[in-house]
């Protein structure tokens, strides 16, 4: 459609990863764009995710460093931790990240519009007072946490708030076992509290590899970290001094907070999608196809709006996708093999391509597990076991997952994925020379199924 029929080529609706990953590249390709963000500009990774997060889960870390430092002669006094001034210095950058995405927009040439988008019909975006008419509209809102309705869930925070509390609590409930889950009961462990999990399955961590699961599950109880498996929440009282969590059979967990992190709902409430015609699924989500087109064929969608594969750097691919599609007439399509994803517990993990479980249900395969301790606890004493495992199709010799539970597992998976994505086979992991003495080079020295 001609840009002088329309106010913009595109209009995107939401300012995260995907919306503005997107924009710059439309942008960029010689569309005119306008953005639309009724929060701040960043999105949910940058302001209420992965980067704050990341940032509590680096603070966290230095309660093991002073410990293990003393296995090294190292003499220390006893560390003090200012909660308040790690919160404040979080923020700082977040503000500064703000800034960047900002002016990123700004140099590009694309229109930030400070409000509340929807959409108004196929080609139409009603802002507030005026409409805007849009050869294409892009939705990209994101996600939210979703919160179930059991009695005093209104005392539940979520992750949303885990990021901005004025203390660290000294007794924290978690509710539920995904990765948000888990992280957050690193981090609340290590910077002291008493921490318990409550998850409806038998173990944390569904859809990743069962050797994966078992052994984050082993190392979190090492550190002192509770997991009722097979349970749910009743309710959630309040007392005097904080909360009560009762499960089923009348047992009840005292605590100081409760954090919800059972899952997250696509943001379309209010968006008048389904008004215009859009296609959503059962959870609310924009149904998409391959081209992260929804049922209104110049109306798409990318990220966790669409309740694909909710990650940041996949919603920024889509994003990409979407640009060549409409403004370099390359029809583009997410390629979604081979993503590798981490989850920053405590130990870390990082895993790419299938589970066991997943490749097993393909054809006969071949799969190599390595469990040892790091060189670095040798000195330090800590009990913690690195675990590091391979699938590889029988056939074949491709590897098609590649999976480890250890320290720096992120950095370390991020440079396999490569290999995986270049259909690297085990003879070509076995050629492969390691750099000594490193935790990664066991991915390349194991030989016995």
């Amino acid at each position: 459609m001609s840009a002088t029929r329309h106010d913009c080529d595109l209009f995107v609706i939401g300012a995260g990863s995907g919306g503005v990953r997107a924009a710059r590249a439309s942008a960029g390709l010689g569309a005119k764009v306008m953005l639309a963000e009724d929060s701040r500009v960043g999105g949910t990774c940058v302001m209420r995710g992965c980067i704050p997060k990341k940032l509590l889960v680096l603070g966290a870390h230095f309660a093991e460093d002073f410990a293990d430092a003393r296995g090294f002669g190292w003499t220390l006094g006893a560390p003090t931790h200012d909660w308040n001034e790690l919160i404040r210095r979080k923020n700082a950058e977040l503000d500064r990240l703000e800034g960047v995405y900002r002016r990123i927009l700004r140099e590009s040439k694309v229109e930030l519009i400070e409000a509340r988008a929807r959409v108004a019909g196929p080609n139409r975006v009603a802002l507030g007072g005026r409409t805007v008419a849009a050869a294409n509209i892009l939705i990209a809102t994101g996600g939210r946490p979703s919160l179930p309705d059991i009695p005093g869930i209104a005392y539940a925070i979520t992750s949303n708030e885990a990021l901005d509390l004025p203390a660290c609590p000294g007794r924290v409930v978690i509710v539920g076992g995904g990765y948000i889950a888990v992280e957050f009961a690193g981090i609340f462990r290590s910077f002291g509290a008493e921490v318990t999990m409550v998850i409806r399955a038998n173990q944390i961590l569904r859809g990743f590899d069962d050797d994966v699961r078992e052994a984050l599950a082993a190392e979190m109880a090492k550190k002192g970290i509770h997991i009722f498996n097979d349970s749910i929440v009743e309710s959630i009282g309040k007392t005097a001094d904080g909360y009560t969590v009762r499960l089923p059979g009348g047992e009840q967990l005292d605590c100081d907070r409760v954090l919800y992190a059972t899952g997250r709902a696509p943001n379309t409430e209010g968006l008048g999608l389904a008004e215009a015609g859009v296609k959503l699924g059962g959870q609310g989500e924009v149904a998409v196809d391959e081209y992260s087109r929804s049922s209104i064929p110049n109306i798409f969608a990318v990220g966790d709006v669409t309740d694909r594969m909710n990650l940041t750097p996949v919603a920024l691919a889509e994003g990409m996708a979407v640009a060549r599609t409409l403004f370099a007439g390359e029809a583009t399509a997410m390629d979604y093999a081979n993503v590798p994803t981490a989850v920053f517990s405590t130990p870390p993990v990082g895993t790419v391509g299938l589970t066991e479980a997943e490749a097993a249900q393909r054809g006969e395969i071949d799969v190599y597990v390595s469990s040892f301790t790091p060189l670095k606890h040798t000195l330090t004493g800590r009990a913690e076991r690195t675990l590091m495992k391979l699938v590889v199709d029988r056939a074949s010799q491709r590897v098609l997952g590649l999976h480890m539970v250890g320290a720096d597992a992120p950095e370390i998976v991020q440079g396999f994925a490569v290999a995986l994505k270049c259909g690297a086979t085990k003879r070509d992991f076995d050629q492969t020379v390691g750099i000594h003495p490193t935790a990664a080079e066991e991915f390349v020295t194991m030989r016995e199924k």
